[in-house]
């Protein structure tokens, strides 16, 4: 079998597997490149996904306002009241909406981001298909173009993941929640601001400085006071 295929059979077996391995490499590329970029922009904030909604650091929750159709995400939002009190405000947001945290509700890929680095990584698979069917054109024996049509079929077998979710699947979101487009979510966000009511609760920063004074105070001994030292 081995002697039976030539050169020009042997560079096409290759070049087609040396493609799909491109196309594999860039997918998980892009796949690491668009989670650091979620990872980014929900920062510190813990998704649950039994309650279907976000943990900030200060413990506070950001439960699900709207669901954008256009950019296909779930919109989570903190209390104005509470986010604009919040003691670590400056280091989290600088809306006064409260803070929001966006959540794909679609598999990868599921931005058009997403689905163009996927184009790519399919467009490159099916390269790697026709390249071997090419290969059969010209003078070949039996032998050479059964190879090649094995290669393509297994080639295109070993592709067919890519393909998944390259459609957009269907939402799936909760009924409960309002469907909003991105500009009426920003008006929506800034109507929650002016009617915002919420009572402040305990901030996580504020239970560790409480914490702090408290161990501070049972270090000091009798009689010492912050301001005039041992009294």
């Amino acid at each position: 079998m081995t002697a039976a295929l030539g050169a020009g059979v042997w560079l096409g077996v290759g070049y087609a597997a040396f493609l799909l391995l491109v196309a594999y490499g860039l997918d998980l590329a892009a796949r690491r490149t668009a989670a650091r970029s979620k990872g980014w922009r929900s920062g510190a904030f813990a998704y649950h996904e039994d309650h279907d909604a976000w943990v900030c650091p200060e413990d506070q929750w950001l439960w699900p306002q709207s669901f954008d159709p256009d950019n296909r995400v779930m919109r989570y939002r903190a209390s104005p009241t509470v986010c604009n009190a919040c003691p670590v405000k400056a280091t989290c947001t600088t809306s006064e909406h409260g803070r929001e945290v966006t959540r794909n509700v679609d598999p990868w890929p599921s931005s058009e981001a997403e689905r163009f680095h996927r184009g790519i990584a399919c467009a490159i698979a099916v390269l790697a298909v026709a390249w071997p069917l090419l290969s059969m054109l010209g003078e070949r024996s039996g032998t050479e173009r059964a190879a090649l049509a094995a290669t393509a079929a297994l080639v295109a077998l070993a592709g067919g993941p890519l393909w998944s979710h390259l459609r957009r699947s269907q939402a799936g979101f909760p009924e409960h929640v309002r469907v909003e487009a991105l500009d009426d979510t920003v008006a929506a966000a800034a109507a929650a601001t002016a009617a915002a009511t919420r009572r402040r609760t305990t901030y996580g920063s504020d239970r560790r400085a409480a914490a702090e004074v408290a161990r501070e105070a049972g270090e000091r001994p009798a009689g010492w006071s912050r301001l005039g030292g041992a009294s």
